[in-house]
This record gives structure tokens, sequence and C-alpha cells, in this order.
């Protein structure tokens, strides 16, 4: 990419009571100015700016990231802080480490005091979804598209500006640069992602490699574990991320695409306090959701293998019919159905039981293949991808999909290591140091997507880092499912909040607070306030009379039984009417709305 089209980095933020001015630098040739009364942005020729303060009165920034309109107006957003993650095709890759997001209003007064509470809350949303873990950003190689698809476009493709020619499923500041896609904000807008970036270098038989996993998670359906499930009319699945490994050595450069995405059927599996909330299937259309889901995957990636990991028993059993009977009844071409019921299969800690999934499915990776370059020829392309799922597309899906990349590694690096085919399929005997490597690397991966997604690292993944599944690991999986349970039911509305507001799917109205109706303050049914406070006085008395009497006594005994009944009655009720205990978002849409709904009235 010309220099010209590199994104400034180092950038000096002077703010005057009427402007905001950017200045890059290092050699800068041009400055950009936002009025913060209008709001109006131009990129001017250095020199032909006066900036009205100190030379050195100036905030350091890495990035302009983009503006967004809460109560009192338009926010500024800005990257503070980065931490360098590594070199890849000869671009440096960051992870994002510190935002700032400032007014252009100089002050609220024109505010109510419900206003300005509403504000901070608006404010406490766009921190939240900024202070995610996993964003990246690079200033010159763009981070949203696969290699292959980076050689598959026009020349003039590689003539626009990252942010302009970003895949925009994965461009997760898309909103906020939306008022600068002209040409002139090029060199300052800067384009993110969230999911997972992991640049390593190796040596392996005495070549210098650097291997790479980069995962970009969509911007489409995109939310929290139990409110974004499943598809909706345009064909965009929850939890739908695209995961590629690169391999680079000099000019040489391969990479292996695999998506994952919630199953494509309208269902859902929304909280209501029980650990696991049962699955509903929508009385809607699910074969043209899927047929539309599945003509866009292959118009991208080609031929489609759908690995489906769930329970094809009890409470996953008719999601996993609903799916077997959608694939035939479109009987899409070049789409094929593999059903592995991972818990039946590995249940009692027998994982070696993949390797059957993996033979069924080895001759179709071979035959999909991977992209392969040398100094900007193409050699080989991938021709399909295959697409895992299981309930959460989180743990037991990136166990199959470590696997699969793992035979891939194997076989680039016979090309571009010269190792030997004994070694193909697994890099661990002989170079055990790329092993473990290889291993650390998918299981943070791991962990990275489902923070992300569920609000904590991911279940199984001693097995990633070990090969083998200890009791030591189904004791951590056991403290990360209690850590999803509480914030699947008690803090997701919020962080499904922040996902919809810095995406756009929610845009704060003009006068919101005044003449508009705000969504923040929707009043809580009284059983909200009443029965949690009951529950906690029925237990500490219950703990009280257990402890606090010298000797016990039939009247203690009547006590206990009193507020031992008054806890049961109590907690049956509040799981009896668990939706309205939840936390639910309070920016959603009809979809949301309809399924918050009281399930009974007193």
């Amino acid at each position: 990419m010309a220099d010209r089209l590199l994104i400034h980095d180092d950038i000096k933020l002077y703010t005057t009571s009427d402007k905001f001015y950017f200045e890059p630098t290092i050699n800068p040739t041009e400055i950009m100015v936002i009025d913060r009364v209008t709001g109006e942005a131009t990129v001017k020729e250095y020199g032909s700016v006066k900036i009205p303060i100190p030379a050195n009165a100036y905030k350091p920034v890495c990035g302009f990231l983009g503006s967004i309109k809460l109560i009192s107006g338009l926010y500024l957003v800005v990257a503070k802080y980065r931490i360098l993650v590594g070199r890849l095709n000869g671009h440096d890759v960051y992870e994002l480490a510190g935002t700032d997001i400032i007014p252009y209003a100089r002050s609220t007064t024109h505010l109510s005091s419900k206003q300005i509470e509403d504000n901070n809350t608006y404010e406490r949303m766009l921190r939240a979804a900024l202070e995610t873990p996993g964003i990246y950003f690079s200033y010159g190689y763009d981070l949203t598209h696969t290699l292959q698809r980076l050689h598959s476009v026009a020349a003039d493709f590689h003539k626009m500006s990252l942010a302009t020619r970003a895949d925009s499923r994965f461009l997760w500041n898309g909103h906020l640069l939306k008022g600068f896609s002209q040409d002139q904000f090029a060199r300052f807008a800067l384009p993110i992602i969230q999911g997972f970036v992991s640049i390593n270098n190796v040596t392996v038989n005495g070549h210098q490699l650097t291997w790479s996993l980069v995962s970009r998670r969509s911007v489409h359906r995109a939310g929290t574990r139990f409110y974004m499930r499943g598809v909706d009319s345009q064909g965009n699945v929850a939890n739908y991320v695209e995961t590629e490994q690169i391999i680079e050595r000099g000019g040489e450069k391969s990479s292996f695409v695999q998506t994952r995405g919630s199953i494509p059927l309208y269902w859902s599996q929304y909280p209501n306090l029980k650990y696991k909330p049962k699955m509903t299937l929508s009385h809607e259309d699910h074969v043209a959701a899927y047929t539309k889901h599945l003509r866009d995957q292959q118009q991208r990636y080609g031929n489609q293998v759908l690995v489906n990991l769930i329970d094809q028993c009890g409470g996953e059993e008719a999601l996993e019919r609903g799916y077997r009977a959608a694939v035939a009844a479109a009987a899409l071409p070049g789409v094929r159905y593999e059903p592995f019921d991972f818990h039946a299969e590995c249940r009692g800690m027998r994982y070696h039981r993949l390797n059957v999934l993996i033979d069924r499915i080895a001759h179709e990776q071979t035959e999909f293949g991977y992209f392969l370059s040398r100094g900007g020829t193409v050699l080989l392309r991938q021709s399909g991808v295959f697409r895992t799922n299981c309930v959460d597309c989180l743990d037991r899906t990136n166990v199959v999909q470590s696997l699969l990349a793992r035979l891939q590694l194997g076989a680039a690096l016979q090309l571009l290591a010269g190792t030997s085919a004994s070694s193909a399929s697994s890099a661990s005997s002989a170079y055990p140091h790329l092993d473990a490597l290889f291993n650390n690397v998918w299981a943070d991966h791991a962990d990275m997507i489902s923070t992300q997604y569920s609000g904590t690292g991911a279940l199984k993944t001693d097995f990633t880092r070990t090969g083998k599944r200890t009791h030591i690991g189904l004791a951590k999986d056991g403290v990360n499912s209690l850590t999803r349970y509480y914030k699947n039911n008690f803090s997701d509305g919020f962080r499904q909040d922040s996902i919809d507001l810095i995406l756009g799917k929610y845009v704060v109205a003009e006068g919101e607070g005044n003449t508009v109706p705000s969504p923040l303050r929707r009043d809580r049914d009284w059983k909200y306030i009443t029965f949690p406070s009951v529950l906690l006085v029925a237990v500490s008395m219950f703990c009280a009379s257990a402890t606090l009497p010298a000797r016990y006594s039939s009247e203690v005994l009547l006590y206990l039984m009193f507020w031992g009944a008054a806890v049961g009655a109590t907690l049956s009720f509040i799981f009896k009417h668990g939706k309205e205990f939840v936390d639910w978002p309070r920016l959603d849409n009809g979809e949301l709305a309809a399924a918050r709904a009281p399930q009974t009235s007193l």
C-alpha cells in the first residue's frame, strides 16, 4: 500500500473552546479540524491552519475512531493507548488499550437533571463497549479481510482508504465513522475489529516463520449469549466469527479460513434465572432464513461443511432436528451437513473420540485446501470452509476448529518449511515448542471469543492447552459456568445495550428525555424489589435462628421451619417468574420486548 494511504498513528489533539485540531506528529502534511458547535469536520493543508493555543497544550492520541451522538450532543472517540501485538504482512498490528470520549458541548446546562443522568448512562455504555477486550487495529494492514480476499479484488481496491474498503461485517466502528467516509479523512479514520489476534515468530526446520491467528466478530446480530441467538430475516446469525490462520515465510504466505455462527434457524433462549433456559424454535420460515444465510456464505467462501456439535437428544434435540430438516428441505448444492454429538461421543473425558469426526471430514479438508501466494502470485486458493457450531459456538466449537487448524498447519509446513509428511497432521512430535505455542494460542483465542459473547473465559480449554481433559480443568469450568450464570442473568442487559449503542443499532433521538421518552427509564414491576427483599430477610432470619440460640428447643425448630419455608416459597416464586428478575436490555427492539413480557400475572 502506498504511504499516502497509511493512517496517521501518533497524533496531537488540540482542544479549544470551539474546535478540535488533529495534528499528525510525524511529517505532518495535513490537519483535521472539527467544529465543536456545528459538528462539521474538514481536512486542510498543514500550515494553512493556525492553532490558537500553545504548541505544547495538546493531548497525545494514537488514533481517531469517530464520533457518536448522545443526549448532550456529539462525542469525539479517540484511541489513547495501544499494545503492539506483532507484525503481520509487513505492518504492525495493535490491540486497543485505552480510549477517551470527549463531548463537543462545553457544558450540560441545556439538559434537565434526568437528561444528565441518562446521558451519563449512555457514556458508561459507550465506555463499556470500548473497554471490551479484544479490539485491534493496524495503520497499514486491512484486518477486516482475509489474504485470499485481498488477492481477489480489483487494483483500484488497494487505492481506497482502509476504512472505506473495510468489510462492513467486521468494522466495529463503522457507525462512529459514518460521517467520515469521504476521501479527505482517509488518513485519519482508523478502522477497528473485535475478536482475537495473535502473531508469533517461530523457527521450524531452520526456517524463520510467522504464525498468526486472526478472528473477526461480525457486527450483524452482535450481542450477548442469551439475548442474541439464531438467525434474522437477512440471514445474519448471532456470534458469527471468521477465523484465519496465517503462516508467512518471506514473500510466501499461507491462509486457512474457518467460520462459526449460531444455528441459522429462528430460535431463542432468553434468560429466566434457570441454569439452562429452554430453547424455543419460532413458528417462522426457517428454510428461507437458512437458505439466505448459506447462499451468502457460499458466495463468500465457496462450498460448506456444516459441522453441528450439539446434543442429538435431550434439551438440544429439537434444535438439531430443525437444523437437519432445514438442510434437507433447502437441498443446496455444495453444502453438506455433518452432525457430531460432542457430549455423547466424548463423555467420560474420551476426547480421543474427536478423531472420529476428523476422519469423517478429512477428505473435504484436503479438497477445500488453503490459500497460498508467493511474491504476489497466487499458487493455491481455498475453495470451501467448515462452518462449525455448538449451542453457544464457543467451547465445543473452539476445540474442533483448533483440530482442523492443526491439520492445515502441518500441511502448510511441508511446503513452507520442508517438514516431513509424517509430521503433517501434528507438529508435536518433531516441534514441541510450536505445539505448545499452538495449544496456548488457541486456548487464549477460546477465552477471548467467549469473554466477548458470554462474559467469561471458555470451557474445555485444558484440552486445547494440553491435549487432554483434567480434573483441574473441570473445576475451572465449574467456576466459569457459575460466573456465566450470574452475568447472563444480572448484567448482560447493560452489555447488550452497550453493543447496540456503539454499533448504531440504537441511535439516541433528538430531545430524548424531554420531548421524546427515554428508553432508559423503564419502571420495574413491584415484584422486582419486593421478593428479593423478602428472600434476604428470610435467609437472614433462618441463619440467625440456626446459629444464635444457646440451646435448641421446639420453639427454635418452629422458627427454623417457618423461615426455611419462607426461603423456599420465595425462591419458588422468583424462579417461576424468572424473566421479571433478570437484567433485560433497555435499548431493545420488538423481538426482545415481546420476550420480556411477564409470563403470568398475580
